[in-house]
């Protein structure tokens, strides 16, 4: 059977992704038949109503699914199709109540317009009632416009199609989520509609436990736990964690959405120093990384141990005591991205996913490259000024033995540099508005 999604204006990169990532998690199979990144409208082929149902109930970035009864470039066209495409479905809809709505996209209709459109389909035999309010069923004419249709007094729409109404998505939880109503964010908040499409990529669900070693005031951990997953976080700063008190810290949060049961638990730690034991155990991995544009990027340790000998020894006497502040020392932004790889592979069971947000830039020269592993499949989903990496974990029977012996004779990220930005090309290129240093 074939079904039109209703795709939101935002995000037009993450469309597909999220939708096959859904599909992944509904065991639904799915084929894209017909789809332009320039219009909301796609054209999938799924098994059953049902099976549309399931693949769009968590969706972020549909609006809602129908069962296609027609296309056509003109009125005669669409009579012709739903009457090729639907014919066999008609006595099921025979004697229940119905309406006609529009959903026009870059177009409008005045109200006679749009009744004369619905007369056009009198040829239905439909004997049921028409009601308004809460019909069996409600047939939407999707209407794709030409752009800038209505000042320039376009009368009609380029494409149109029929669908019988199944599900509406998940998209309103944004607004639930959203973080000017959270009670603790900082700066570095993810969005709450990225964060939620970040976890369906992720494939984040029930039975599932995921984790984010840079949760701040957990973003990411919030939103796989709406979708079911048990959820583990950690940072570098106990600070974000902890919060204000009353209520504002990151358990708060949970506790403000009622999710605290799907928490597993947070602790202060940076993805290089974790006190974890590296064993196959994550199902998902989500974050947002540290640019270090703000400062320059650190991680736990002594920039020079040998000019500090008293922190050494202030570590040792004092490490496991509650109060104690590890010091920190400059990171280069590349290693980072290459230790986030390494836990990953380490951490994730097969087939598992890695999903984390790093900045791009606008000349096609000064594009950071993905890093890669062996073990690690990748997908790249970009959005404006930042990409997101997806990464699936391959299992080890199926990992090219000679690839994993390169990987680990490659050479290592350079260290060289004892300055934020001598450390982090992405944060020197920022400064520079990322011209050349020549």
């Amino acid at each position: 059977m074939d079904f039109i999604i209703k795709f939101a204006q935002a995000h037009e990169t993450f469309r597909i992704p999220e939708i096959q990532a859904l599909a992944m998690i509904e065991n639904v199979p799915i084929e894209i038949i017909e789809y332009n990144e320039a219009s909301p409208i796609c054209i999938v082929r799924l098994p059953s109503a049902d099976a549309a149902k399931r693949l769009i109930r968590r969706s972020i970035m549909a609006q809602s699914i129908h069962e296609l009864w027609g296309s056509g470039k003109d009125l005669k066209e669409l009579n012709e199709s739903v009457k090729a495409t639907s014919s066999q479905e008609w006595p099921r809809y025979k004697s229940s109540s119905f309406k006609f709505v529009f959903d026009s996209y870059q177009g409008s209709r005045s109200k006679p317009s749009q009744l004369s459109v619905i007369n056009n389909f009198r040829f239905l035999p439909f004997e049921g009632p028409i009601i308004m309010k809460n019909p069996d069923e409600i047939f939407t004419i999707l209407e794709v416009w030409p752009w800038n249709s209505v000042p320039m007094g376009i009368e009609h729409p380029d494409h149109y199609h029929l669908g019988r109404f199944i599900a509406d998505s998940a998209r309103d939880i944004v607004l639930k989520f959203d973080l000017k109503k959270r009670k603790y964010i900082s700066t570095t908040s993810m969005d709450s509609e990225l964060a939620l499409i970040t976890a369906n990529i992720a494939l984040a669900a029930p039975g599932k436990i995921f984790y984010d070693p840079f949760a701040g005031t957990g973003s990411f951990p919030i939103a796989c736990a709406h979708f079911g997953a048990m959820s583990w976080g950690s940072d570098i700063d106990g600070r974000s964690i902890r919060g204000q008190g009353g209520g504002k810290s990151l358990k708060g949060n949970f506790g403000q959405y009622d999710i605290e049961s799907l928490l597993g638990d947070v602790f202060a730690a940076d993805v290089t120093n974790s006190p974890m034991r590296r064993r196959r155990i994550w199902d998902g991995i989500v974050c947002d990384p540290p640019y270090g544009v703000r400062e320059g990027l650190r991680v736990l340790g002594l920039k020079d141990p040998e000019k500090t000998p008293w922190l050494v020894e202030r570590g040792i006497k004092h490490g496991m005591e509650f109060d104690y502040v590890p010091p920190k020392k400059p990171y280069s932004f590349m290693a980072i991205l290459d230790d986030i790889l390494i836990f990953a592979v380490e951490t994730l069971v097969d087939n598992g996913r890695l999903s984390f947000w790093m900045p791009t830039a606008n000349e096609e020269d000064q594009q950071i490259p993905a890093p890669t592993h062996p073990s690690l499949q990748i997908r790249l989903t970009p959005t404006g000024s930042r990409r997101l990496i997806t990464y699936r974990r391959i299992p080890d029977s199926e990992v090219s033995t000679e690839a994993l012996e390169a990987y680990s004779d490659r050479k290592l990220i350079s260290e060289i540099g004892t300055t934020a930005n001598e450390l982090n090309p992405f944060r020197r290129g920022y400064f520079r508005k990322f011209q050349s240093d020549s």
